[in-house]
């Protein structure tokens, strides 16, 4: 049985938020430091290199908001970590891939740079309900499941927000309070690692900070980035917009038929005219992902509902190598999956989460102003 993940309900100051975060689940931010910090002994870092490495993104995140760091010396004090690991978590892409830049290896070398993903949003004038529907699988690594959690951030400064997060993160897909919800997936090209930028999850986490769409729209368009990403947000309202982020541009893809679904390769034409997607060799079933989940939402009719995202996120059409997969190798030795199916409907200000679900297809629903509940197993 696989168990779900742990709801973690925060409030306070930003450093009492994330002591909160830290104390209740500190062996999964250990297990987050775990997978990641083993990489950089593996790269032939020690412990005073991998300090040094650190304290640059530190910085760089200080300057984008003090207020992040605060909240991440209160998880390691919580979960009694050293500081620069929990930095090390919310910078894990950007630390790793510059470890390896300085070692002089190839950043695709040893394994698939960031996270699979296949993401869709359900616009109001296709929804059964006539409430918009925004979800993801996320595909990385399956001991992930390990270390997930659901994370409630009760804030007196903006709206309150949920988040499907690794322990000892700030953020990843979530919604908030104000019907503002964002899915990511990763990207490349041959821009990434040529400029400093924010790590991804802190633009995140700037996005769920927001009360207004245009000023998540301007978080995840105008900040400088490391490395290239695709980033989906919408809004209760009744719209969303998918933004194909390289480092230093980023270029939007509107609904087409009252969807957006989009996997790990460009496909807007004019990102494709102006950079090259360098990550098909890591990716290459992202063509078909894509095309796989419009053309089940398709033929589930002109009005959607949750359950129809369900089954086109649970697809395994050409199993493992699908929309939704199971525990497998990938190409560099690394143990793979669909980590997550996640599922939000912002106008409930609700979450459901499945763990490892192309082996269980148990939900439970995590709300902003309720417990958690265990869901009925969903349909085949």
């Amino acid at each position: 049985m696989v168990e779900p993940c742990p709801f973690v309900d925060v409030s306070g100051s930003p450093y009492e938020r994330g002591r909160q975060h830290g104390a209740a689940v500190p062996q999964r931010v250990k297990r987050s430091i775990e997978l990641y910090g083993s990489q950089l002994g593996d790269l032939g870092y020690d412990a005073a290199a991998k300090s040094a490495l650190i304290a640059e993104f530190s910085r760089e995140i200080e300057a984008f908001g003090a207020h992040y760091i605060e909240e991440m010396r209160g998880i390691a004090d919580g979960a009694k970590v050293p500081l620069e690991d929990v930095v090390m978590i919310n910078a894990r892409t950007e630390v790793i891939a510059k470890a390896k830049l300085i070692k002089g290896t190839p950043i695709a070398e040893t394994e698939e740079l960031d996270d699979g993903c296949t993401g869709a949003v359900i616009l109001p004038e296709r929804s059964a309900s006539g409430d918009l529907i925004h979800g993801q699988n996320w595909d990385w690594k399956a001991e992930c499941a390990e270390t997930a959690i659901v994370l409630r951030v009760r804030r007196e400064d903006g709206p309150d927000f949920l988040t499907f997060v690794e322990a000892g993160g700030l953020a990843r897909c979530g919604t908030n309070a104000a019907g503002i919800s964002i899915t990511a997936n990763y990207l490349e090209s041959e821009r990434d690692f040529t400029q400093v930028g924010v790590p991804l999850a802190l633009i995140r986490r700037k996005v769920l900070e927001q009360e207004h769409l245009a000023y998540a729209i301007k978080a995840v368009a105008t900040t400088p980035k490391a490395c290239s990403n695709n980033m989906m947000l919408s809004t209760v309202k009744g719209f969303a917009i998918d933004f194909e982020c390289a480092p230093d541009e980023a270029f939007p893809i509107y609904p087409s038929e009252g969807l957006i679904v989009h996997a790990n390769h460009w496909v807007g034409q004019v990102a494709l005219t102006k950079l090259k997607d360098t990550g098909i060799p890591r990716v290459p079933e992202s063509f078909y992902r894509d095309w796989r989940v419009k053309k089940l939402l398709d033929e589930a009719g002109g009005k959607l509902t949750v359950a129809d995202l369900k089954h086109a996120f649970f697809d395994d059409f050409l199993t493992p190598h699908s929309v939704c997969r199971p525990p497998r190798l990938n190409d560099a030795g690394n143990l793979s999956a669909t980590v997550a199916m996640v599922i939000m409907e912002p106008a409930k200000g609700s979450m459901e989460v499945a763990l490892l679900p192309a082996l269980n297809r148990v939900f439970t629903r995590y709300s902003l102003t309720d417990e958690p509940v265990t869901l009925a197993q969903a349909a085949e």
